[in-house]
């Protein structure tokens, strides 16, 4: 009996020893873009959301703290040519607490969503708070307009010599992994010059939002590591036509 008490109690703790290290393996990292990496701290770190009733102010924040959004263009695919197809990028506006309100992504010739911006700039992005603990933390279904989702419509194209240190540290300090992404892919950074917002925090439709309102709140984000200011850009109504003459995408618009 000695002998099989302690066959069982071996083969127990053999039951729970493997329980415990499929939980470790399967268990979500920490942080969306990985511990110590720049990212947001959602147990203590996640700013409050502004008044609802600052629109500009709620757009900026959502922008500011997701790190992933659907990105919808027009498909050059020939099954669905000429219809929506949407697709989740990960993006950034800037480092935790430093977000200037531009949504920057990192691309590759070889994503379906850039062959469609390639023959189509227009391009709608949409993010949501579904994304961090704000919704569950309320109880909050990701459809309810509570849940808090924005829209951004605009051109996509290649950010210049300028901006590319800026649309870089922005991504890579909330995406490290993107450093490790393979050099063939032949990716570069673009963003998204944005024309027309709309915001969804409450009931009764959404809101319109101008870029010039947008761009020009001053965001006071208070985070545990302390407060940070971050002044209005000035702001410059973007000339569509001019703008896609911008466009270098493919041969087609390479200047």
């Amino acid at each position: 009996m000695a002998r099989l008490s302690r066959g069982s109690a071996r083969a127990l703790l053999a039951a729970l020893l493997a329980s415990t290290l499929l939980a470790l393996l399967v268990s979500p990292a920490r942080g969306r873009g990985g511990r110590d990496h720049g990212d947001w701290d959602e147990a203590s770190r996640l700013p409050p959301l502004p008044p609802r009733e600052d629109a500009a102010r709620v757009a900026r924040f959502v922008t500011h703290v997701s790190d992933w959004g659907a990105l919808a263009t027009i498909s050059t695919l020939e099954a669905v040519r000429g219809r929506p197809f949407a697709d989740v990028l990960s993006l950034s506006d800037g480092p935790p607490g430093a977000g200037s309100g531009v949504p920057y992504f990192y691309l590759s010739p070889l994503q379906l969503s850039v062959s469609n911006l390639q023959e189509n700039p227009y391009a709608t992005l949409t993010m949501t708070l579904a994304q961090t603990n704000f919704c569950k933390k309320h109880g909050f279904d990701p459809q309810s307009p509570l849940c808090v989702h924005i829209m951004l419509s605009g051109t996509v194209t290649k950010v210049n010599e300028t901006e590319m240190d800026i649309a870089k540290h922005s991504l890579f300090i909330r995406h490290p992994e993107m450093k490790t992404w393979p050099s063939s892919h032949n990716w570069f950074f673009a963003k998204l010059n944005i024309t027309n917002i709309w915001v969804l925090d409450y009931f009764g439709g959404p809101k319109i939002v101008t870029p010039e309102e947008y761009y020009n709140v001053t965001v006071h984000w208070k985070t545990s590591c302390g407060d940070h200011l971050v002044q209005p850009l000035h702001y410059i109504a973007e000339d569509t036509q001019a703008q896609r003459g911008k466009v270098i995408w493919s041969k087609s618009h390479s200047k």
